[in-house]
């Protein structure tokens, strides 16, 4: 695992640790709600949570904070657990759930309003809304406040039976209707809801909010850390009102910044939008920031948490470069991704000075980064295919690859010369015919003469035949949650997001490539088999990254 890059939540653990608090113990937790997937920001935080924990020999917990049923799914718990698991850590026994602690939670609620601090609300929601006032406007007590004790456990208790329509009555803490933090003007603590939860059925028709459960859950667990992002910042002094006043175990919440990434949103409603409204496949298309999504992309759980790792921790919000992303990605790819020829666009070649009907192998290079990687046989024959973008047929001064009367390098193979073109009935250029030097296999001319350009190609009788998706940046927009005036964030989507090639040639050793294995397509990028609509027979392939380092360049270019 990765080395924690240190940050000041690292520095805080470090000195709580050396200082015996909690008895040197470090218990942190990942707390998703199941309602909807997991994006690339998770992946910050369950990085620096398992992270934290791994580092100082403690441990931390995945609990799902389901207490909304209207929004929860089994589903999406699947999906996160796989996520988590994916990215490589592991909870062990300690998967748990804000369900698992309702009745305990119902416990210390009612421990609230023996002890006055809490109360039955008949206000609706808009209500209550009105009341709480403004940033400036304190708010003013509802007409419900002052209701006895025993009044507020009969209440709550029939609340609990069902006795009550939904939004007819709420439960809220007793705090400060003038407080100058609006999370504590009296928050709700539970709502009516009569709805079967996923797990617990129709038990309950009640439910905690999440300021209300989040706390207690920590508790619980004896959470020692509550690492959190800084929109939460303004809810810690609720978040210790209530674990004060019940007076049971009290976890530090830390707050840092949560990661935006450019070119894409990471809000989940922007997210289901996208999914609802149709401008992508689902929650894992390869261009969302889901880790359902890049994961089917190809990218690697190893360069993700490198990613996480790099980016660091900090208070301030920043927007991180996508580039950085793909410069991660590509650097472990580099290191363990086999090297193939593929043809994307093809354009048909005839060697004519090749026997007919002779075929050879020829040796080419698995990974030159991995020394144990060896080497595999590429078949060779008459008639090849190479990219259209290698040929032009009147070239300009700065192109060095194939043209008429021009010799160029086969990789692996020969020196070819282009003697001839052949045109369809449009003009289009289809075919190729070029003579090749024997004496060029694997190496340099005997005599001295060099050629400017090494082109992959494909031995056409051999090669596969397969689909490939080119995929770019879903947002044109460096940040597409900065709208502009009478603009909808949807308005800066790519139109030229995802590009299909049909027929693209592949040499043989793919045929057998299996969903979710990478490989570079050598000159053309890292690609991925796709995981949901490869088949046997049928393969297509997602483009990760391509080889241009653009972050590589800017960091050059700072120097």
């Amino acid at each position: 695992m990765e080395i924690s890059t240190p940050n000041f939540i690292r520095t805080i653990v470090a000195e709580d640790v050396n200082a015996g608090k909690h008895g040197g113990k470090v218990i942190t937790r990942f707390p998703p709600e199941p309602n909807g997937y997991l994006h690339i920001g998770h992946a910050k935080s369950i990085c620096l949570n398992f992270g934290l924990a791994a580092e100082f020999g403690g441990y931390c917990n995945l609990r799902f904070d389901d207490t909304n049923p209207s929004k929860e799914e089994q589903e999406y718990v699947d999906s996160i657990i796989e996520d988590v698991r994916w990215l490589g850590f592991d909870w062990g026994d300690r998967l748990y759930y804000a369900s698992d602690y309702f009745d305990k939670l119902y416990e210390w609620a009612v421990q609230l309003i023996k002890m006055g601090k809490a109360y039955v609300c008949d206000l609706s929601a808009e209500e209550i809304r009105e009341y709480r006032g403004t940033l400036t406007k304190p708010g003013k007590e509802s007409p419900y406040r002052n209701r006895s004790v025993d009044e507020n456990l009969d209440l709550f208790e029939r609340m609990r039976k069902g006795e009550f329509p939904d939004g007819s009555k709420t439960l809220r803490a007793k705090i400060d209707m003038a407080s100058g933090n609006i999370n504590m003007r009296d928050p709700v603590m539970y709502r009516i809801k009569h709805e079967d939860h996923h797990r617990t059925g129709n038990k309950w028709c009640i439910y905690p909010m999440y300021d209300y459960a989040h706390g207690q859950s920590d508790s619980i667990e004896g959470i020692t850390h509550s690492i959190c992002t800084m929109e939460y910042e303004d809810h810690r002094p609720l978040y210790d009102w209530y674990l004060d006043e019940l007076g049971i175990h009290h976890p530090q919440q830390i707050e840092f910044a949560r990661l935006n990434l450019s070119h894409t949103v990471v809000s989940k409603r922007k997210l289901l939008r996208l999914v609802n409204e149709g401008y992508v496949s689902g929650w894992n298309d390869p261009r969302m920031p889901t880790l359902a999504g890049i994961r089917r992309r190809g990218y690697t759980p190893e360069a993700i948490r490198n990613f996480c790792n790099r980016i660091g921790v900090a208070k301030k919000e920043s927007l991180v470069d996508m580039g950085l992303l793909e410069y991660c990605v590509r650097e472990h790819l580099n290191k363990v991704a086999p090297r193939m020829m593929a043809v994307l666009r093809p354009l048909k070649v005839v060697i004519d000075n090749y026997p007919e009907g002779q075929e050879e192998l020829l040796d080419a290079i698995n990974n030159p980064e991995d020394p144990n990687a060896g080497t595999r046989k590429v078949p060779f024959s008459k008639v090849l295919y190479i990219e259209k973008d290698d040929f032009m047929e009147t070239p300009p001064k700065q192109f060095f690859r194939l043209a008429p009367g021009r010799e160029v390098r086969l990789r692996y193979a020969y020196f070819i010369k282009c003697e001839s073109v052949v045109k369809d009935e449009n003009g289009e250029i289809v075919e190729l015919h070029c003579t090749y030097d024997p004496a060029t296999r694997g190496g340099d001319a005997p005599d001295g003469r060099k050629v400017k350009a090494t082109l992959h190609w494909v031995s056409a009788p051999h090669a596969i035949e397969a689909e490939v998706r080119l995929y770019d940046y879903l947002f044109v927009k460096e940040d597409p949650n900065d709208v502009e005036e009478g603009k909808d964030f949807t308005d800066y989507i790519n139109p030229k997001s995802l590009e299909v090639l049909k027929s693209c040639r592949l040499e043989p050793s793919l045929k057998d490539a299996k969903p979710g294995d990478r490989f570079q397509f050598e000159r053309m990028g890292y690609f991925c088999v796709d995981s949901v609509d490869s088949k046997p027979g049928s393969l297509v392939f997602n483009r990760i990254v391509t080889l241009k380092d653009e972050w590589a360049k800017i960091q050059k270019g700072k120097k």
